[in-house]
């Protein structure tokens, strides 16, 4: 009992700040391909954090555009890769576990809301 009041109070004290670091990006992503995509978000700071997690991806079979909030760490980048499912060779951003270079699909860790991007054909 001891312990968890030292670590609450240095959590107050700042010692320990809870949150501390702890930001999001909100991704707005529109898939205008004709078959269904999948759309990772890889850190570029550490190099095993992915979203929405190890060997998961979003789906995208609409054309709608649909808001992702990712939690990440204040001075993080984050990228997006994008593919065709079953199709690796057709891609967007870093690409299927983060294999590709890109120009213009990173974003810092800090309460930004991305353009709309939109995976075209």
């Amino acid at each position: 009992m001891r312990s968890l009041i030292v670590v609450m109070t240095m959590m107050l004290c700042g010692a320990y700040p809870a949150d501390a670091g702890a930001q999001f990006i909100d991704w707005q992503v529109r898939s205008d391909h004709p078959n269904v995509v999948e759309l990772a978000m890889y850190s570029q700071n550490r190099p095993a954090y992915s979203w929405p997690g190890p060997d998961r991806v979003y789906l995208f079979d609409d054309s709608q555009l649909h808001s992702i909030r990712t939690s990440c760490l204040v001075g993080e980048t984050l990228c997006y890769g994008a593919w065709v499912r079953n199709r690796e060779d057709i891609y967007w951003g870093t690409g299927p576990r983060n294999g590709q270079r890109c120009s213009n699909c990173c974003y810092p860790c800090n309460g930004v809301v991305t353009p709309v991007i939109t995976l075209r054909p």
